[in-house]
């Protein structure tokens, strides 16, 4: 299972904005968005030209795919797969996205961040529909019911993850059960309710030259 192994900070550098990779650290002064001069990293960093059409649009597909951890072609499969469905691709692409398993656990507040949640995932810690899922890329669907494993519940490590937590808004689309640690997928998200700062019409844009 391919992943990225690099610095989670650096991404954000080239981003120029907080993608929020690092849990709480990304609240925190230690943020390299504040605690490091301004610019990309490299370099030559801090002398980028006026970026073109076709940076703006690479960069629109970069940032989502560092937003929710996906590597290049697992991410053209999903635009081939957005493409294929009725509605606006852009959106389509969002809400697949979303609906990673990964994704629904660090929305539900079981971990400080999608990479603490892949790990999670990973370790056989969630449930869907009962039977336990260790694929982070899972794509969950209306009305599937996730949840913390019974024997997970008990793990200290697991309490203070969702204690921590407790106090981030769940979306309106996913119906939590804070008392079981659970919640049912009620509908995919509609793109008002993706706080994702991406143009997504950029990517299609790139996707269709």
């Amino acid at each position: 299972m391919a992943r990225y192994t690099g610095a989670n900070c650096r991404q954000c550098r080239r981003e120029g904005q907080k993608l929020f990779l690092k849990g709480e650290k990304c609240y925190s002064d230690k943020c390299a968005l504040v605690s490091r001069k301004e610019g990309a990293p490299g370099q030559h960093g801090q002398n980028r030209k006026k970026i073109s059409e076709y940076g703006l649009q690479l960069r629109a597909k970069q940032k989502t795919k560092r937003y929710y951890g996906v590597l290049e072609g697992q991410f053209h499969h999903y635009f081939e797969l957005a493409e294929r469905r009725p509605g606006m691709a852009g959106e389509n692409l969002l809400k697949i996205l979303e609906s990673r398993l990964d994704n629904v656990v660090y929305r539900l507040g079981y971990a400080s961040s999608r990479t603490q949640a892949r790990q999670l995932v990973t370790h056989g810690h969630f449930t869907v529909n009962g039977v336990r899922v260790n694929i982070p890329s899972y794509l969950v669907k209306e009305n599937d019911v996730v949840a913390i494993c019974d024997k997970s519940k008990a793990l200290d490590s697991i309490k203070a993850l969702v204690e921590s937590n407790s106090g981030r808004p769940v979306p309106m689309w996913l119906e939590s059960d804070k008392t079981n640690l659970s919640a049912r997928v009620a509908r995919l998200p509609n793109r008002d309710e993706i706080d994702v700062d991406v143009e997504e019409h950029l990517i299609v844009e790139l996707y269709s030259k």
